[in-house]
């Protein structure tokens, strides 16, 4: 088996060994974890927060975080990425504790000069603004966990590391959230654009 160096390939070293790089001062380490786990972080915080801007400032507030635990990372205690989005979560309720929930009503794109392309527009805006007004309707718990679940498709045990709870829990607040999500769109099925069977 072949030991991983990241000063000779940060691009195939594990996020581990390129955190224990990063805390001896490697440049290169950093960006390879930046371009690995910043796109996933701010995938996640865009989805729960519906809020660019603040999704960007968790993602660096958490990655500023990580670099600061860098020089005491003890390898095989923790995977980097699963330390990285409980930060990121409990960032990210501290955000939405501190605002009401709001619906971006600016989200709906310049009409295309095609008028199938602008209905296909309308419709796929309309598909994400309803699902995300639905998802900012959740309680922060099951929003995070049906987001990391159906969104960031993670596993119940993942989730359950990144949330610091049992896999039952993870499963209950996934299911609570899929009902509630069922619950808030129903009525909007016919204005989406889904067949009455589907």
């Amino acid at each position: 088996m072949q030991h991983a160096n990241p000063e000779a390939s940060p691009d195939a070293a594990p996020d581990a060994a390129l955190l224990v790089a990063v805390a001896n001062g490697d440049a290169s380490a950093a960006r390879v974890l930046i371009e690995r786990l910043a796109p996933r972080l701010l995938s996640h915080a865009t989805r729960v927060l519906s809020d660019r801007a603040e999704a960007e400032d968790v993602v660096q507030e958490t990655l500023v975080r990580l670099w600061k635990v860098a020089p005491e990372w003890r390898q095989g205690e923790a995977k980097v990425s699963t330390w990285c989005f409980r930060v990121l979560v409990n960032l990210c309720t501290d955000k939405l504790r501190a605002r009401k929930p709001t619906v971006d009503i600016d989200a709906i794109a310049e009409p295309a000069a095609d008028l199938q392309s602008v209905v296909e527009q309308m419709t796929d805006t309309a598909r994400r603004d309803a699902l995300n007004g639905a998802l900012a309707t959740l309680p922060e718990r099951q929003r995070h966990a049906v987001v990391l679940r159906h969104i960031e498709e993670r596993s119940n045990p993942e989730i359950a590391e990144i949330m610091d709870i049992g896999v039952e829990a993870v499963e209950s607040l996934v299911a609570r959230g899929k009902r509630a999500l069922g619950a808030a769109l129903r009525g909007k099925r016919a204005e989406l654009g889904y067949d009455d069977d589907q």
